[in-house]
């Protein structure tokens, strides 16, 4: 399935004026637990959906609490500067979208939290 229809708030956003953050956010435990034992979300996925070097991938946090998953960034232009789109930050999610995440016929591969 893709990401966009399992979770329910795909956003991003400023971290002050040289990151980007992202949250994911996902409507129960259950789909929260399935997407992060998936083992698609890493660092590398990050890296790649932005074309940015793995070590521009400041934080990938797994919160079970909130259901979320949050990723930060370092971003490809500051914001406000020449030749930045989006001085928000907030259109910044769409690629997150597509992401196919392999789910598990069964429910019972659960890692403790």
């Amino acid at each position: 399935m893709k990401l966009g229809d399992l979770a329910q708030i795909v956003r991003s956003k400023n971290a002050g004026p040289f990151e980007l953050t992202f949250d994911l956010i996902f409507p129960d435990p259950e789909t929260f637990r399935r997407v992060r034992n998936s083992g698609v979300i890493t660092k590398e996925l990050v890296a790649r959906l932005y074309g940015l070097p793995s070590e521009h991938v400041l934080h990938l946090v797994f919160v079970p609490a909130a259901r979320a998953i949050k990723a930060t960034i370092v971003r490809p232009v500051p914001s406000g500067s020449v030749g930045d789109t989006d001085v928000y930050g907030a259109q910044q999610h769409a690629p997150w979208l597509d992401v196919e995440v392999p789910l598990p016929e069964s429910q019972d591969e659960e890692v403790e939290e």
